[in-house]
């Protein structure tokens, strides 16, 4: 497609937007040249970001609507079986059709199961062609749902645009990608630059080659600390999932990355519940937005003390309901005796989105002279306080023991859990409340926990404990 063709097709494009649909066959018209409409589609296509277009289903184009998505998620039920056909064609291209079974299964599942020791003990990982696809295999389903429920947050406060730049760095086999691809409504004119250096990024290649006609996705195969933006233009959403752990100076690249975001536009870092990376990513957070000030904790961990900050060990993460067991799973693991080892559709993540705009999920105004500050809790041990604080975890607690909840309010050193020892109607939101939540806790008995070396606040029948609004 020559260049002068390309402006013809730009400057019909951009008067027609004016005035009605923008129809390939209408142009072609009026080029003398009289180009084949689907080369002037494909032109189209190819030029709709930069003239913030986005194609109808009857393959008209017209401008994208301004404002806000309207999100209408709810929950991830499955990893959509053609996504799991697309990866399948990639096994079945590098093994041949019984690629679960034999030689080439036992490579898979040796693959899989030293990625998880390697995560486990926070290990480098190599990305090479196998092991960019037995990651795909056991991660996809997991990082495609995941991203959905965190991203939600943004959308249901109105922060993501129908039109968006999205940054993905360390973006690996695509399963965030795929998961904002369909998260994202049609209307939504998305421009996606993915950073991956890896073989990774074959698989990512081919797993968006068919995604939504509105979003266009774009790999860059540089490591995240070398990759420069092609466009002045700043990213409205950047993206780090399950990439921290394994970078040098995680925190140094995303004070970097900060610099190609827009004033209003949102970091959200996301990685296994894991301890390690769990642990990992609250220290990132902490270096950016409390040692160096550079960007505000938009949520989960709040900090709802003015002038304070944490410094727990700072474990916390959300689960969500797992997915069906995909077909590419199912046929690893009962190939090898269905052992459930190489079914991965647990959703439990931890996540930290930021912000430099100092916008935060929610917005409280404490009452400090009327509820204890963790920082102080030490003053407190064996009596009854007030407090405000975020509930960070579902039941931490095994069996028929009490029900025990992370808390946190932004001032601790050390790790705050509340035990439900009695339930009743005055208490029951500590139970039901989201994580994330925040609550208020009346007359809630302070202990000291020398084996966790921990603080157990104890909510019992004489505790009042209530979801506040926000």
């Amino acid at each position: 497609m020559n260049d002068e063709l390309r402006r013809k097709v730009r400057e019909n494009a951009k008067y027609l937007r004016e005035v009605r649909p923008i129809d390939a066959d209408e142009i072609s018209e009026y080029i003398d040249s009289r180009p084949h409409p689907g080369v002037v589609r494909q032109i189209l296509r190819e030029e709709a970001p930069s003239l913030g277009l986005v194609e109808r289903e009857d393959r008209t184009f017209e401008p994208v609507a301004e404002g806000p998505i309207a999100p209408t998620f709810r929950s991830v039920e499955a990893f959509p079986p053609e996504y799991g056909m697309e990866l399948e064609d990639l096994l079945v291209e590098r093994f041949g059709p019984d690629w679960h079974e034999g030689e080439s299964g036992n490579r898979l599942r040796n693959t899989i199961q030293r990625l998880k020791s390697d995560y486990f003990r926070n290990n480098p990982v190599e990305y090479d062609k196998v092991v960019a696809l037995a990651y795909a295999i056991y991660h996809l389903p997991d990082n495609y749902a995941a991203v959905q429920y965190v991203v939600h947050e943004l959308a249901e406060e109105g922060l993501l645009d129908r039109r968006l730049r999205i940054l993905d760095v360390g973006a690996g086999v695509g399963g965030p990608a795929l998961g904002l691809a369909d998260y994202l409504p049609d209307d939504a004119l998305v421009e996606y630059d993915a950073v991956e250096p890896s073989a990774a990024a074959d698989v990512f290649d081919h797993l968006l080659a068919d995604a939504d006609r509105n979003f266009h996705a774009d790999v860059h195969r540089e490591r995240a600390e070398e990759f420069e933006p092609d466009s002045d233009e700043p990213y409205d959403l950047v993206l780090f999932a399950n990439v921290l752990n394994e970078l040098d100076d995680p925190a140094a690249v995303v004070r970097r990355y900060l610099d190609f975001l827009a004033e209003d536009g949102s970091v959200v870092a996301l990685e296994p519940a894991d301890r390690e990376t769990s642990i990992g990513l609250r220290r990132v957070e902490r270096a950016v937005a409390d040692d160096a000030g550079a960007a505000t904790v938009f949520s989960p961990t709040l900090r709802l003390w003015p002038g304070e900050r944490p410094t727990d060990r700072g474990w916390s993460f959300d689960v969500k309901p797992d997915v069906e067991v995909p077909a590419f799973q199912r046929k690893l693991d009962e190939a090898a005796g269905a052992s459930g080892e190489f079914v991965n559709v647990d959703v439990q993540f931890s996540y930290s989105i930021l912000r430099p705009d100092g916008t935060r999920k929610v917005e409280f105004d404490l009452d400090t002279e009327h509820v204890a500050k963790m920082a102080d809790m030490d003053r407190h041990v064996t009596g009854r306080i007030d407090l405000v604080a975020l509930k960070l975890s579902h039941s931490l607690s095994e069996g028929d023991r009490n029900p025990l909840f992370k808390i946190s309010d932004g001032s601790e050193a050390e790790d705050h859990f509340a035990v439900l020892t009695r339930e009743t109607s005055m208490n029951a939101d500590l139970a039901s409340a989201a994580y994330g939540d925040l609550l208020s806790f009346e007359n809630v008995l302070v202990l000291w926990n020398d084996d966790e070396e921990a603080y157990n606040l104890v909510v019992d029948e004489d505790t009042i404990v209530d979801r506040i609004p926000v």
